[in-house]
């Protein structure tokens, strides 16, 4: 345990060193890293436990009771499960008493509204991943512009200022490289996690439409 303690402070310590030794740059760079962190970490809570739901389950409870003309009992199924399914379920049971057409509109609404919830804060781990990179490139500029500043006042007489100049400019594009590798996974994984939940929900409202169109043409015989 102590080697190990001793070899993550020696790590944080080098980390810390090369943070300071890219200069200004690193600055927005940590500000994007965090600001990825924290947007990966509530989306994975979200889509993995707030969403997560028996869709399939859910849907085939709802169906049975709607066509039984039992609509409090599928409500409360709806409550006992959670997602995006099944917040639509729950909206389209409220106003089940609506037309064809209006169910349609209800079930459209629901969708959107909940695509919305889905996708929140999604789109900053993608501009975070695009950006990244572009500072480090910006940081790599300035340090070049360093460099060349030295040589021209002093020639190659200082290799070191010359070399500082180049550091900075590594140092700010693979922390540039090391934000955007970090985050664009996570944006690529919770896009496939959410294409998943609107076929989902474009399933539910299938079948939600016609458990409605069926129920009617019972009421009405």
């Amino acid at each position: 345990m102590i080697a190990t303690g001793v070899i993550a402070a020696g790590w944080g310590g080098q980390l810390v060193y090369y943070f300071r030794q890219g200069g200004a740059v690193m600055y927005p760079l940590l500000l994007l890293s965090i600001l990825g962190l924290v947007v990966i970490l509530e989306r994975g809570f979200s889509l993995y436990f707030r969403s997560r739901t028996k869709t399939t389950e859910l849907i085939s409870k709802t169906r049975r009771m709607l066509l039984d003309g039992n609509v409090d009992g599928a409500l409360k199924a709806c409550e006992e499960h959670k997602g995006p399914s099944a917040a639509m379920t729950k909206v389209a049971i409220l106003r089940w008493d609506s037309s064809q057409e209006e169910m349609d509109k209800v079930l459209e609404n629901a969708a959107l509204h909940e695509m919305a919830l889905l996708e929140r804060w999604v789109w900053l781990l993608a501009l975070i991943s695009n950006i990244a990179p572009i500072i480090g490139f910006l940081g790599t500029v300035v340090g070049m512009i360093q460099s060349f500043d030295v040589i021209a006042e002093q020639g190659l007489n200082d290799p070191g200022a010359v070399a500082k100049g180049i550091s900075v400019a590594l140092l700010t594009t693979a922390g540039g490289l090391i934000v955007a590798v970090m985050v664009l996974p996570f944006y690529n994984f919770y896009t496939t996690k959410i294409s998943a939940y609107i076929r989902e929900m474009e399933t539910t409202a299938n079948i939600l439409l016609e458990t409605h169109e069926q129920s009617g043409e019972a009421g009405a015989a």
